[in-house]
């Protein structure tokens, strides 16, 4: 590595309106080395990017690319001075094709064929339409696209948080060996153990400063949290049990041999009110299919669903909605209303159950709004757009609303992706709460850990159908990893 490094970053600010996103941000990084930008959710890690990406101007602050003064006034100006991010939420325009979305970044289609290869997607289309592709998709061909740029410096922010952990382990073995080789990276994650692996170094900010920087070595996680929340705070305790709740009675929702082909082929399971069952898949297993039939969003090919004994069949997400089926989808820009206040967002589903002309009970409204604002301790300085909120409190937005309003079975699709620990530690016990209360959760989770945290029960599905039935007392990560690569003997029923 030589003296002068490849980006420094030194008294960076950015205000929006009265929030002060960053105060006094600084970073340093030189010819590979992978430095982790760490900090709880609000802390300023995704603004603190898209400044040195050019996606925002700061307020204050000096950048160095390669020992000179630089202006990064835009991405495109950031491209051109070897800076290529790789955003926490897909940058590819989902009406247009693989093709076409590589003409508009001007990428070589050559080397991206390469590095999607490498990175593990096999039998890609340039003519495959980008909304037709899975999540986990897009952020590898928008990893593949940076790479084909050929960086001096690399931002990845969040890049593995919607990813399963066979595509993990491929985006972190390529980062390493593009860093090995003299590129800088600048890695933004709330996964430890990724961060212990792939880093060597670690700048932690905490409400717009950088407040440290580590190195990466055995015992840092413990100092980095003491760091980012000024205070000692772990992943958290088990929020259940160590028994699975006594299950009677009939199911709240019910599934038998579901499909929707190809890749949901048979899927069978009983989730009861007062119970949190877990979902754990690798990608492309047919966990998406699964929430989506549940959701109303796609039909079923085969097998049968019951809500309470009955048997139901949707054709629309409102259907599904009337029969108190609510939907929280992984990506949380999906669920909200970004140029909405925190208010509105939360109290939503108050206006859509509104049935018939009479009194509108406001009084009531606002006092479960402000309960669930203050249950959660969601952020509401950004008062007047919940899109100005950090990832982490626009997810509690999301969850809070059935905290306020009630619900009867609740499916929620990787809802801690991408938040820190301290907003993980809070949605746990939300998740339960929802359930003594009486709901139904169907709860899929990327991060093995959080079974057992969360869940009484999960069901493992691979191929397709249901593998394995692990309580959550039992569900620790080599046993969910073991039976999500298919290493079980037995196929179960839950």
């Amino acid at each position: 590595m030589t003296d002068i490094p490849l980006l420094e970053a030194t008294g960076v600010a950015k205000s929006f309106g009265a929030v002060r996103a960053l105060t006094d941000a600084r970073l340093t990084v030189g010819r590979g080395e992978v430095v982790a930008l760490m900090g709880a959710n609000g802390a300023g890690k995704s603004t603190f990017v898209k400044i040195l990406t050019g996606a925002l101007r700061p307020d204050a602050g000096t950048i160095m690319i390669a020992g000179r003064a630089a202006r990064v006034g835009s991405p495109a100006t950031a491209r051109r001075s070897g800076l290529v991010p790789v955003y926490q939420e897909p940058s590819l325009i989902p009406d247009l094709d693989v093709a076409d979305n590589l003409r508009l970044g001007d990428t070589p289609v050559g080397a991206f064929r390469d590095w999607v290869a490498e990175l593990g997607i096999e039998g890609l289309r340039l003519s495959d339409m980008i909304s037709a592709l899975p999540l986990a998709t897009l952020r590898i061909l928008d990893l593949a696209r940076a790479l084909a740029a050929e960086p001096d410096v690399l931002l990845l922010d969040e890049m593995t948080a919607a990813l399963p952990t066979d595509l993990v382990e491929r985006v972190l073995t390529v980062v390493r060996a593009r860093a090995d080789d003299g590129m800088g990276v600048i890695y933004v994650s709330h996964r430890f153990a990724e961060i212990s692996r792939l880093c060597d170094r670690a700048t932690v900010l905490r409400d717009g400063r950088s407040v440290g920087d580590l190195k990466i070595e055995p015992g840092v996680e413990e100092r980095a949290v003491e760091l980012m929340l000024g205070e000692h705070l772990t992943l958290g305790a088990r929020q259940v049990p160590a028994t699975a709740q006594a299950r009677s009675g009939t199911p709240r929702l019910s599934v038998r041999g579901l499909a929707a082909l190809p890749k949901l082929t048979d899927v069978s399971f009983d989730l009861h009110a007062g119970e949190v069952l877990g979902v754990v898949a690798l990608e492309g297993q047919g966990q998406d299919e699964l929430f989506d039939v549940l959701a109303g969003f796609r039909k079923a090919t085969a097998g049968r669903i019951a809500l309470d004994g009955r048997p139901v069949a949707f054709a629309h997400p409102a259907e599904a909605i009337a029969r108190g089926i609510t939907y929280v989808p992984g990506n949380r820009a999906e669920a909200l209303m970004p140029q909405r206040s925190v208010r509105e967002n939360i109290a939503l589903p108050f206006s859509a159950r509104m049935r018939n002309w009479g009194p509108l009970r406001l009084r009531y409204e606002a006092a479960r709004v402000a309960h669930a604002i203050e249950r959660l301790q969601i952020d509401t300085r950004a008062q007047g757009e919940v899109q100005r909120l950090s990832g982490g409190n626009q997810q509690k937005v999301t969850i809070g609303r059935w905290l306020a309003t009630g619900v009867e079975t609740l499916l929620l699709f990787d809802p801690t992706r991408g938040i820190d620990v301290r907003t993980k530690r809070q949605i746990y016990p939300l998740v339960r709460e929802l359930a003594e209360q009486g709901a139904a959760v169907l709860f899929y989770t990327s991060e093995l850990a959080e079974v057992a945290l969360a869940c009484d029960r999960a069901i493992v599905i691979f191929g397709g159908r249901v593998v394995d039935v692990i309580d959550g007392a039992q569900a620790d990560e080599p046993t969910l990893m073991r039976a999500a690569y298919g290493l079980t003997a037995r196929e179960a029923v839950a």
